[in-house]
């Protein structure tokens, strides 16, 4: 491919507008020919309308992140799905056995703020924890997909997503998992969107720093399922629509499974890395 471009969304919080940063780092406005990286951009064909678009004849923005907010990757999606224990070390790690089917439980849409926003330390939490994922981001409508490759075939792209988790609330306080999982800001996501064509989501090193210290060092590979299984899998339950959002799990390192447990607290500085989609870094905050 002759154009190689990542997606990112800037400006206050609900009222950002969609940029593309080209390869060679330029940054651009896309908002005189897309209205957001939304539902409605990827059930249209927008990545490929992109493709056959004068990148050059857009405006330039300053660099980024500074003096302007990046928001989420991606505008709010209709769904968060996330796959639970998706890593054998972390379903060790959380005294739990390897599934034999994904896991999957919900977050509330709520959650997605952009990649350097504070994370807000819920009322009442004492367990508040972090997990850095592979975001997958879908591109057009999947229901019962016949296999795999029809799977590939409906992904947009790949983003990071952090997965932030009150324990108690998802573990403690009766129920499902959702309660832990859907508190305002529980879902930074971004910078970078990279269209699914341009990496290999098979073999991504994935980290994370809560401190300066390294807490997760995980490898995309070592995934119980790979990606095109969770997507076909998810669509047997459910329709996946445009522009929704598939978080795949985490590897070990979350505060769940120190000994004893460590969580995150106002004032914590907590950075995140995968190969190839850029890096977040959040300041906790009491809500």
């Amino acid at each position: 491919m002759d154009k190689l471009f990542n997606l990112f969304r800037f400006g206050s919080f609900r009222n950002e507008r969609p940029g593309i940063c080209l390869n060679d780092k330029t940054l651009k406005d896309a908002s005189s020919l897309f209205n957001d990286w939304n539902s409605d951009f990827f059930a249209s064909d927008g990545l490929e309308k992109l493709l056959n678009t004068n990148m050059q004849t857009l405006e330039n923005l300053p660099n980024l992140p500074e003096p302007v907010r990046l928001g989420s990757c991606i505008a709010r999606p209709h769904k968060v799905v996330c796959v639970g224990l998706n890593y054998t070390d972390h379903a060790r790690e959380s005294g739990a056995e390897p599934p034999k089917e994904p896991i999957l439980f919900m977050k509330g849409n709520n959650t997605v703020v952009g990649p350097n926003d504070q994370i807000l330390i819920p009322r009442g939490s004492v367990a508040t924890d972090w997990e850095v994922e592979l975001g997958v981001v879908i591109g057009r409508e999947a229901r019962y997909l016949s296999d795999e490759n029809d799977a590939k075939s409906c992904i947009a792209g790949y983003c990071i997503s952090h997965d932030v988790s009150e324990r108690d609330f998802q573990l403690k306080r009766g129920g499902q998992w959702v309660k832990g999982k859907s508190c305002d800001s529980f879902n930074p996501v971004g910078p970078w969107l990279v269209p699914s064509n341009m990496i290999d989501p098979s073999e991504l090193a994935l980290k994370l720093w809560v401190n300066g210290q390294l807490m997760q060092n995980g490898n995309t590979k070592d995934m119980i399922f790979k990606v095109p299984y969770l997507v076909w899998y998810i669509s047997q339950f459910m329709t996946l629509e445009p522009g929704d959002l598939i978080s795949t799990g985490t590897p070990a390192g979350v505060g769940l499974g120190m000994k004893p447990p460590q969580y995150l607290k106002a004032g914590d500085l907590v950075e995140l890395e995968i190969n190839g989609l850029g890096k977040q870094k959040q300041i906790c905050v009491n809500a």
